[in-house]
């Protein structure tokens, strides 16, 4: 008979997860508006399209300082822009690999909703699908969203993240998965050479 007693046996600890998601997510503000993003290089935030509505934004990074951010490119069909900052110094959110998740596993979603800064969710993966026929796939999972999580990071239970949050829908988070944000990254990146 085994018995798992060591530390690294057993599953991360989800204030453990807070901590790694709250280093790699940021907080936007726009005239319009605002919501959470997503470290993707010392300079590079991501972030919905509908967050990132201005040329320009106010970042709030972990440490409580606030940098101006200028829109590099948006998106707006597939709701997805990148923002571009002085170097934080902070390091990038890591990346799974979402064609590896499964419906079943557990989640957790980092955001400021309403105002609330830094709040953590968690739930399962209900489905990897397209939300109607002929849609673009999206990761639907029962973590609690609302106003202030868009753009914010849908992660695993290592701190990786797998998708970008972006709505509600049927009552279920809708997650923008990793890979598809990675090609927008590419494709922006060789679009500006």
């Amino acid at each position: 008979m085994s018995v798992l007693s060591a530390p690294e046996a057993s599953p991360p600890h989800l204030a453990w997860i807070a901590e790694r998601l709250r280093q790699v997510t940021v907080e936007i503000h726009t005239e319009a508006g605002g919501g959470a993003g997503i470290l993707w290089a010392a300079d590079l935030v991501v972030t919905n399209a509908h967050v990132a509505r201005d040329l320009w934004a106010r970042v709030g990074l972990a440490d409580d300082r606030h940098v101006e951010a200028r829109l590099v490119i948006a998106d707006r069909r597939a709701d997805l822009a990148l923002l571009r900052m002085p170097r934080s110094g902070a390091p990038p959110a890591e990346l799974a690999d979402s064609d590896a998740l499964r419906v079943g596993a557990l989640v957790v979603a980092l955001g400021h909703p309403l105002g609330l800064r830094r709040t953590l969710t968690a739930g399962v993966v209900h489905a990897l699908a397209p939300a109607r026929p002929g849609g673009r796939r999206w990761i639907h999972a029962d973590v609690r969203l609302a106003p202030g999580n868009s753009g914010g990071p849908l992660a695993d239970t290592a701190g990786r993240v797998v998708g970008i949050n972006t709505m509600i829908a049927g009552g279920l988070a809708l997650a923008i998965p990793i890979n598809d944000v990675r090609r927008f990254v590419a494709s922006a990146a060789a679009g500006a050479t």
